[in-house]
């Protein structure tokens, strides 16, 4: 690459940075939608069907504007670990 021109290597260096990050995807998105129950400063809770779902809330949660019960929202999230125990697998014969 040393005999190119700055520029295309600059590109060439910007589009494989472009690429590489393409495969960093982000963990997937889920949403439920329906009636607030209930709204505290660290989570929102939905009736969806017969199942009240409680999603946390955090400083990083964009929020359009503040929910109030009975209010209809969708909330998009993702689902992650709080914690993870390792069982002992069984003895292979």
């Amino acid at each position: 690459m040393k005999h190119l021109p700055s520029s295309i290597r600059a590109a060439l260096c910007i589009s494989w940075l472009v690429a590489a990050s393409s495969f960093a995807a982000e963990v997937k998105t889920y949403q439920v939608t329906g009636p607030v129950v209930e709204v505290t400063a660290s989570s929102i809770t939905v009736q969806k069907g017969n199942e009240k779902w409680e999603i946390a809330r955090t400083k990083d949660t964009k929020i359009s504007a503040e929910p109030k019960v009975g209010e209809k929202v969708t909330i998009t999230y993702r689902m992650a670990a709080a914690e993870i125990e390792v069982k002992p697998g069984k003895a292979k014969k």
